[in-house]
């Protein structure tokens, strides 16, 4: 096993924006923003011209709003290391989960929106506190402003890599955009079924985007690696988190998983559930996680061959 977890490890590299030129990173912020027209941003597709202060299903329009940013220490260890991973939370999520954790921030009307100097700002400040990464947090609808912002940071001396931190309903137009701008993606898979989806974050297409975006997401940039002090460098993170009832159809996720995406993905098997936000009273959502439905999941993710886990140990 040391020398399977060996053939992982690299020597620190540049962010791979940084093999861009601000001139295409711009034309790329400019594509996206061409999908806001009649919004095309995230897999919603509201068809909404967010150029004209109308907003679809994230009631975002042309900014960003930042409901936070600071170094997040309690993020994977391969992206919080010692110093924090510099995440930036973008308020007003795509999905509509019903568990949310972050219901303040995506469901009311937290934070500031901001301009694309602003956000660059952030982003410079972040790395003045010597955190691993730009770590961006539910970033699916505001593709746009991430790009411009960031064209913004990298000519101001930005060098922290990029992570995608994403409930993973993203549209494949707004991934292409990101091919050698992201260095580490870090998409929830959190359904194994359509119907669950549905029911408890209000898209009745979850399984066919979420798999279609993690995919793409694997083809840019591969399996996770890391350097020799364990911090991420480039890759695919997969988040899953286990629901109560296995409403999350666990093993039909890790079996996407080990048959698309193969055996060496690093797949973080989350076991932090906790009643939240519409959650509360639910005669199925309505409790804690128990240490069995946990400990089954991590079975099952072991016996599929996934040996490269990010979990509790049951």
């Amino acid at each position: 096993m040391a020398n399977k977890f060996r053939d992982f490890v690299v020597p620190p590299a540049d962010p791979c924006y940084l093999e861009l030129d601000t001139g295409e990173l711009r034309s790329r912020a400019q594509a996206a923003m061409d999908l806001m027209e009649a919004c095309q941003v995230c897999a919603r597709r509201c068809g909404i011209d967010r150029r004209d202060v109308k907003t679809g299903v994230c009631r975002t329009g042309m900014r960003a709003v930042v409901a936070s940013y600071g170094p997040h220490r309690g993020e994977e260890r391969p992206l919080s290391g010692t110093n924090g991973s510099g995440t930036i939370f973008f308020a007003r999520c795509n999905l509509r989960c019903k568990f949310c954790q972050n219901f303040d921030l995506v469901c009311e009307d937290a934070g500031r929106e901001v301009t694309a100097p602003e956000l660059a700002a952030i982003m410079l400040r972040l790395q003045g506190l010597q955190c691993h990464n730009v770590n961006l947090v539910s970033p699916s609808h505001v593709v746009p402003q991430c790009l411009e912002a960031l064209a913004a940071a990298v000519d101001k001396g930005l060098r922290l890599p990029v992570v995608y931190n994403t409930g993973g309903y993203d549209s494949l137009e707004s991934l292409k955009l990101l091919e050698s701008v992201v260095d580490i993606y870090m998409p929830d898979m959190k359904y194994g079924d359509n119907e669950a989806a549905q029911r408890y974050s209000g898209v009745s297409d979850y399984l066919e985007v979420n798999q279609a975006a993690v995919k793409e997401m694997h083809r840019q940039v591969g399996d996770l690696v890391v350097d020799r002090e364990g911090i991420a460098v480039r890759g695919l993170l997969v988040r899953h988190l286990v629901l109560p009832g296995d409403v999350s159809g666990t093993r039909q996720v890790l079996e996407f998983i080990r048959q698309e995406l193969g055996t060496d993905t690093y797949v973080n098997i989350m076991d932090q559930y906790f009643p939240y936000h519409e959650a509360i009273g639910h005669p199925v959502l309505g409790r804690p996680l128990r240490a069995s439905e946990y400990r089954e999941a991590v079975t099952q993710a072991r016996e599929l061959g996934l040996w490269r886990l990010d979990h509790r140990q049951p």
